[in-house]
């Protein structure tokens, strides 16, 4: 079962001579151990697209599938137990708590599905060891540099071992050679569990690590790859 179904997917924000078409019938599908790069520009409906496939927005018309939930059916309470626990979101500038160490930044996701706190913290630890961050666990994020930040947020994305993980620009702040790292990082981790990926990136440099480069325009895919 593919980790991402999108069928003819559109999302209209406003109405009438107001509206505006972000994504147009965009159809695209993501097996379940895929890395995808997303590139386009500034505009083209990028981040829409990650939002409509993590049910953070709601598409105004077509099917989306994660695994399978077909979550264009879902409502309010239905779409934030799926966002706790099937989907994992790694946003621009990592958005960590400022005032939780990298641990507790991991350990929320944790509690908000209700798991069991030692087997979560065993898990925190864990991750944080495999991104090289096992020394600084109880760091405050002011304490860590740019990359260890999005480190920390690689391992807040996948404490909850989700089906289908998404990055919205996740070396944008970072150098090209930091970036490169991160990219090369977010391959392993998700390769190496079997989960399916999506990164949004303006930056095609980045693209060479993924299974696949889709390019999006004005809110249509122009080209899904090989």
């Amino acid at each position: 079962m593919p980790a991402l179904e999108m069928k003819d997917v559109r999302k209209v924000y406003g109405s009438g001579e107001q509206a505006v078409v972000a994504l147009d019938h965009v159809t695209l599908t993501v097996a379940d151990d895929e890395f995808v790069a997303l590139v386009g520009p500034s505009g083209s409906g990028k981040t829409t697209l990650l939002s409509i496939a993590g049910g953070l927005l709601r598409p105004t018309e077509g099917i989306v599938r994660v695994g399978p939930h077909r979550i264009d059916e879902y409502g309010p309470k239905e779409l934030t137990r799926f966002r706790r626990e099937f989907v994992g979101f790694v946003f621009q500038g990592a958005n960590l708590v400022p005032f939780l160490t990298a641990r507790e930044n991991l350990l929320v996701v944790s509690e908000l599905a209700g798991a069991d706190r030692r087997h979560a913290r065993a898990r925190a630890d864990r991750l944080l060891d495999e991104l090289g961050l096992g020394g600084k666990a109880d760091r405050l994020p002011a304490q860590l540099s740019g990359g260890e930040r999005q480190r920390v947020a690689i391992g807040r994305a996948l404490m909850n071992e989700p089906e289908l993980v998404l990055f919205d620009e996740p070396t944008s702040s970072l150098d090209s050679h930091l970036g490169e790292q991160v990219m090369q990082l977010i391959r392993s981790e998700v390769k190496g569990r079997g989960t399916a990926a999506i990164v949004v990136t303006h930056d095609r440099r980045m693209t060479h690590v993924a299974d696949r480069t889709v390019e999006i325009s004005d809110g249509r895919l122009v080209d899904q790859g090989a």
